[in-house]
């Protein structure tokens, strides 16, 4: 799909339009035979109020009937799920004065009442293959399914190598970590690469929601290479910040989504995402992790005894030196549990470290 802007149609619009839906069956329907539409998804009051002329119908969407009345020059209106076809041949009367980068007289009007409603308008060209789509003034036009496959393709390659980079400094994090010599800039690296991976992976995603019933096998390869990765860096997010709380790391992963890749390499920007004190800046300053992601990797260790051992230990460095019996004082722990622990935590700094 090729944008026109630089804002994004949301995904649940271009799934309206996806392959396997009757919608883009009715749309490919009108392209084979070059008869060109105009149609406006969403009967709402606004719409109504541009509407001139037509005859009301109230018919249940179906493929055949779309084209059938393609064939007349006014617009169709159908409902915000496109279920239903409320309108046909009318004639749409938007505002002249509203800006409009447009030529023709079809895509002038398309975008006009997108920027005057909150409608998503298609205007399917007469002459050429082209399906543009307009919402509140904005418009990307629909590439075909080929082109998306090899786009999605391409991006889900970008994916892997990405995963491939986080697993790597992720593996080397943890050695660090049981060294107790993780630095700002180790920090730092991470979650630029958990950016990277996840920036990417969204937008695998918007492709996977214009391919539709295609996009199948990009989705069973993106939700592959996206495993975990959620739910490891709100981990490492609570390991470093300030408050480890689980919606402040949510609220820290927002805000750091929000940066930009030349912000997300600077020790001092992640500093401030995590509300690190102030003589912790530089990419040598030392930081010590609580242990959240070093223990979930422990089979069977509940969330809620995770937080109540990292409460009473405080770091990675305070749970390797706590005995299995200190480790059973922890409410919700046990002896097997303490034990299992203890022989957790070694047999993984012995792996590491071979």
């Amino acid at each position: 799909m090729e944008e026109r802007s630089g804002q994004e149609v949301p995904r649940s619009e271009l799934e309206k339009v996806a392959p396997g839906t009757h919608l883009r069956e009715g749309i490919e329907y009108i392209i084979s035979s070059r008869t060109g539409a105009l149609i406006v998804i969403g009967d709402t009051d606004d719409v109504q109020e541009l509407c001139n002329g037509g005859f009301e119908i109230d018919i249940p969407f179906t493929p055949q009937r779309l084209f059938e009345l393609a064939k007349m020059d006014g617009a169709i209106v159908l409902d915000a799920e496109a279920n239903r076809i409320r309108r046909a041949n009318v004639h749409l009367v938007p505002d002249p004065h509203l800006h409009t980068s447009e030529t023709g007289m079809r895509h002038r009007t398309a975008e006009r009442v997108s920027r005057q409603t909150q409608a998503l308008v298609i205007s399917i060209s007469q002459r050429r293959d082209v399906v543009s789509l307009y919402l509140a003034g904005k418009r990307i036009i629909l590439d075909d399914i080929e082109v998306v496959l090899a786009k999605a393709n391409q991006a889900l390659q970008t994916l892997q190598r990405y995963r491939s980079r986080l697993d790597e400094v992720l593996e080397r994090l943890t050695v660090l970590e049981f060294d107790d010599i993780v630095t700002l800039g180790d920090v730092t690296e991470v979650i630029s690469r958990f950016e990277m991976v996840r920036r990417v992976a969204q937008e695998v995603s918007r492709y996977i929601s214009e391919l539709g019933t295609e996009g199948r096998l990009v989705r069973m390869q993106s939700e592959e290479l996206t495993a975990n990765v959620d739910e490891y860096y709100t981990l490492v997010v609570r390991d470093y910040a300030k408050d480890p709380a689980p919606r402040k790391a949510v609220t820290i992963r927002n805000a750091l989504g929000k940066l930009t890749p030349e912000q997300l390499v600077e020790p001092v920007s992640i500093a401030a995402a995590l509300s690190l004190p102030s003589d912790v800046q530089s990419s040598e300053d030392h930081v010590r992790p609580r242990g959240f992601r070093v223990l979930r990797r422990i089979p069977l260790l509940p969330s809620a005894v995770v937080g109540r051992i990292v409460d009473r230990f405080g770091s990675i460095a305070g749970i390797m030196q706590a005995s299995v019996a200190e480790l059973d004082e922890v409410d919700g722990v046990g002896t097997r549990r303490a034990q299992a622990i203890s022989d957790g935590l070694v047999r993984m700094r012995s792996r590491l470290a071979s």
